[in-house]
């Protein structure tokens, strides 16, 4: 490998190094400590020693080729090698196509600076390649690529996402030595007093990745396979490198399970072209959607630090902005003290007000429900304002039924858009179609929660239970008079304790599509639901058999399900999620699920719950492998051994269990 010409002191070097050929102007050495005597001798092993565990071996190969300029000491390290083969490889190139052209220079100085043009030429033509370029630092990232290679012999379409200098505990004793990520595989490399030590664990061997301790260390990476464990420390970024290692895993688990999951990663359907920078990114939006309860879709653009005015504080809290292709969203940096979600939907006007000592960057958010919601101390907040009001626009642009409405129809504006405010006992009704759909459609949609019609019998101790339900929604909304009514909510610890306390039944439906933000599909797509029950209703499949065959065994001791009105609406939800959905179309317990939605929510937000559950909240739990489920099992279990016989005897209790 060809190297930026850097100048070495050969006068100290020679006693790390040896030479073995030379001509008039170049010079091939190998590293003591490499070779076939090299390592039988105390110095060669101290020298290999050396180049493990003060991290010199990062930047030196075995083999180098120096460019000399003869009566000085000062020469230039032009190429490298792993390899005896490889460096020859390079040593014959000069021979064949520079050593018979140098004699027609007269002045030595002339012939350093056209060597080390050839060699930039031929760096830079190296550089080129696909590989190099996606890194931030192409040149190190060469050297790093070539070594995996002839270390490990990988065919070529095993690509080398990153790298670390790191040590892997060999029982008690610590091997300094290289960490090398690729997208199938986990690497190390370790000469080390003379012995090397090379360890390839696939990703799909591994079954446990975890940060933990042991009793020389206090942060490590172990990973274990059905064989072993393997213990790795001392990065200087371990956080960085955790991180990779988690996606790679799960990349490569997600590929084995389910290669329709990256339909939505388009980045990352070819492994070969997958970077550090590319998984650091999707780890960073998988946190967000999770964080914010987002859809798939959405796509993380700017995380900016800032402040936002806390009316129920009376201060600017710190913390950070999010912003993603219909969402603005807020996370204080102290955490629960305030969360805030602002779909795109529901923004009226974006803008910058003056800037002050007390204000700093300055923009104004506000939104339908007559809101503002004020960010200040913004980096580069004219860019920030630009890209927001662009999205807007775009937002706008593909919801215009939503966004047009004039203020001569504020009620029916109200009931379409996301301002979904909740009054003393309730929300605001929105506007009912069922005439229309009596007249035109085949099936009658439930306008109303099924629990307002439906009573379930044997109520026992009926007066406390009011009195404890008057309570609680005192409770909320007293939050709601301090804390807003809409989606745009401030969202604080008190949210938290309120919700454990017990939401009470009138306000359940109406939270449930906040705090998912199903609000947000519900009224981004009108009619929507309607037409996929027209659509899918009557048709045949296995989805709609094992539907039928469940159908009268959800909540078959309510009275709404007892009834052909409750039995007909869950019948059409499920229906219609399996025919929108068709790769998960229907599994055990949706059927449970739903009957649950639909007792407290009106049918069409029952569908769109059970959207957000199934495809947002829950992604790997309602499918036909249950990923979620087992994962959960197991989690069940590590947590009850932990917790019951204490941590000493977790292992031994988790190995029982399997």
């Amino acid at each position: 490998m060809w190297l930026k010409p850097e100048e070495v002191l050969l006068k100290n070097a020679l006693k790390l190094w040896v030479t073995q050929k030379s001509s008039g102007y170049f010079v091939l050495q190998r590293r003591r400590g490499h070779g076939d005597s090299g390592g039988r001798c105390f110095t060669g092993r101290l020298v290999g020693a050396l180049d493990t565990v003060l991290d010199s071996n990062a930047r030196v190969a075995p083999f180098r080729i120096l460019l000399q300029v003869p009566g000085s000491p000062i020469h230039s390290a032009i190429a490298c090698g792993a390899t005896d083969e490889e460096i020859n490889q390079h040593w014959e190139w000069l021979e064949q196509n520079l050593l018979h052209t140098l004699s027609v220079f007269d002045n030595k100085d002339d012939i350093v600076s056209f060597v080390k043009g050839k060699i930039k030429a031929l760096i830079a033509e190296e550089t080129s390649s696909k590989l190099a370029e996606q890194e931030e630092n192409p040149e190190k990232f060469r050297e790093a690529l070539v070594k995996f290679e002839n270390r490990f012999n990988f065919p070529e379409a095993e690509k080398l996402i990153t790298y670390y200098s790191c040590c892997c505990w060999k029982g008690r004793v610590p091997r300094q030595g290289w960490l090398y990520l690729s997208i199938n595989h986990l690497c190390f490399y370790s000469f080390f007093l003379g012995k090397e030590l090379k360890l390839i664990i696939p990703w799909v061997d591994v079954q446990k990745l975890e940060r933990t301790s042991n009793i020389f260390m206090t942060d490590i990476i172990r990973i274990t396979t059905q064989s072993k464990e393997r213990d790795f420390s001392m990065f200087l970024n371990i956080d960085e490198a955790f991180r990779i290692m988690e996606q790679l895993a799960d990349v490569t688990l997600r590929r084995l399970l389910d290669n329709e999951i990256f339909e939505l990663d388009p980045g990352l359907q070819d492994p070969t072209q997958i970077t550090k920078r590319d998984l650091e990114a999707r780890a960073q939006n998988e946190y967000f959607r999770a964080f914010f309860r987002l859809p798939k879709k959405e796509r993380l653009h700017e995380v900016l630090d800032c402040s936002l005015w806390t009316p129920f504080s009376r201060c600017h809290t710190a913390g950070r902005m999010f912003t993603s292709d219909s969402y603005v969203c807020f996370a204080s940096k102290e955490d629960g003290c305030c969360n805030v979600l602002i779909p795109l939907l529901e923004v009226v006007t974006i803008e910058k007000m003056e800037d002050t000592s007390l204000l700093p960057n300055p923009i104004i958010i506000s939104i339908k429900s007559k809101t503002a919601f004020q960010f200040i101390e913004l980096k580069d907040r004219d860019t920030l304002v630009e890209n927001l009001l662009l999205r807007l626009k775009q937002v706008k642009a593909s919801n215009p039924a939503l966004c047009n409405s004039k203020n001569k129809d504020t009620q029916n504006s109200h009931s379409r858009c996301a301002d979904y405010q909740l009054g003393r006992l309730g929300v605001v009704p929105s506007q009912s179609n069922g005439d229309e759909n009596d007249k035109n459609g085949r099936h009658l949609m439930n306008t109303e929660a099924l629990s307002s019609t439906f009573h379930h019998s044997g109520m026992d101790g009926l007066d406390f239970r009011m009195s404890r339900e008057q309570v609680k929604e005192s409770l909320w909304n007293d939050h709601f008079s301090e804390y807003g009514r809409t989606v745009c909510m401030f969202r604080t610890e008190k949210i938290r304790k309120l919700v454990a306390m017990g939401i009470p039944e009138s306000l359940r439906g109406k939270l449930w599509l906040l705090f998912s933000d199903a609000i947000t599909d519900l009224h981004s797509n009108p009619g929507y639901y309607q037409n996929l029950v027209e659509v899918s209703m009557g048709m045949c499949c296995i989805a709609t058999e094992e539907i039928e065959r469940d159908l009268h065994r959800s909540l078959p001791e309510h009275p709404a399900f007892q009834d052909e009105m409750g039995i007909a609406a869950l019948r059409r939800v499920l229906t219609a999620y399996a025919h929108r959905n068709p790769k998960i179309g229907y599994c055990q317990s949706m059927n449970i699920l739903t009957s649950v939605l639909l007792l407290y929510a009106k049918e069409e937000e029952a569908f769109w719950l059970l959207v957000a559950v199934c495809e947002r909240m829950l992604p790997d739990y309602f499918n036909h492998r249950v990923i979620g489920e087992s994962t959960l099992s197991l989690l069940l279990q590590s947590l009850s051994c932990l917790f019951i016989l204490g941590t000493s005897d977790n292992r031994n209790c988790i190995s029982s269990l399997k």
